[in-house]
């Protein structure tokens, strides 16, 4: 459970797909004009990345990875199916996969909200090619996620993570609009100084992960320098009765 928890806060907060690794630019700064049309983006990414990227958990566990294949004969020591390493289609694989969930999202869009449809434009369907959904993927098999549910728990908190940056962006560009910014920050200018200073910010969180576990290491540390002194201590009581 612990691990869930840490694992989720983790990739909202201090692993932000915008403020951490610079993913997903292009969207964050084209649809963040206004706040309904960055809700609904958004809405889309965690879809879309709530499905991918356990998805493709189980194409590079059963499919992907050397030896990945043993399952259909059953065979081992590099033998029959075993020997078979189809790492290199990792790429063509997760991207196929994110194409086939982002037409699915721009299907059910389209049918249930057209002005939303509308609004997105052309952004919609380039959550294909968002380089913050490969992202998830690859970083999910980068950083060898064990299971099929700390998969979704990474899929899903990646996507509320990219949803939180736009969300706010978008907010705080309706209200500068009627702020009097310099001549020459208006624009992108201004929206990337929010976004460093949003970024250190999101960054600062990495505190709550962090804290715990150096006061966990000076308690270990802490018992393991009294245990030595109780051995040193009975050492030289031993000692002592042996000299007398």
């Amino acid at each position: 459970m612990i691990e869930h928890l840490e694992l989720f806060f983790k990739s909202i907060f201090v692993d932000n797909m915008v403020f951490a690794v610079f993913l997903g630019m292009c969207s964050y700064l084209a649809v963040s004009k206004k706040v309904a049309t960055a809700v609904g983006l958004g809405a889309a990414v965690i879809f879309v990345l709530a499905i991918t990227v356990p998805l493709n958990w189980l194409l590079d566990q059963y499919l992907l990875q050397p030896g990945a294949l043993a399952w259909i004969d059953g065979s081992a020591n590099g033998e029959g199916f075993s020997g078979m390493d189809l790492g290199f289609l990792s790429f063509i694989m997760f991207i196929a996969t994110i194409a086939t969930m982002v037409q699915l999202v721009e299907i059910v869009v389209e049918k249930f909200s057209p002005s939303l449809y509308n609004s997105l434009g052309i952004f919609l369907p380039l959550i294909a090619v968002n380089c913050a959904i490969l992202g998830g993927s690859l970083f999910m098999q980068s950083r060898e996620i064990e299971t099929f549910g700390l998969a979704v728990n990474y899929g899903v908190s990646s996507g509320i993570g990219w949803f939180l940056a736009i969300l706010a962006i978008a907010s705080i560009r309706e209200k500068i609009r009627y702020s009097n910014v310099p001549a020459p920050l208006r624009g992108l200018g201004i929206t990337f100084i929010i976004t460093g200073l949003m970024g250190i910010g999101f960054l600062s969180f990495g505190g709550m992960l962090t804290g715990g576990e150096e006061e966990s290491k000076e308690a270990d540390k802490q018992a393991l320098e009294t245990e030595i002194l109780k051995q040193d201590k009975n050492e030289l009581v031993s000692n002592t009765k042996i000299i007398k």
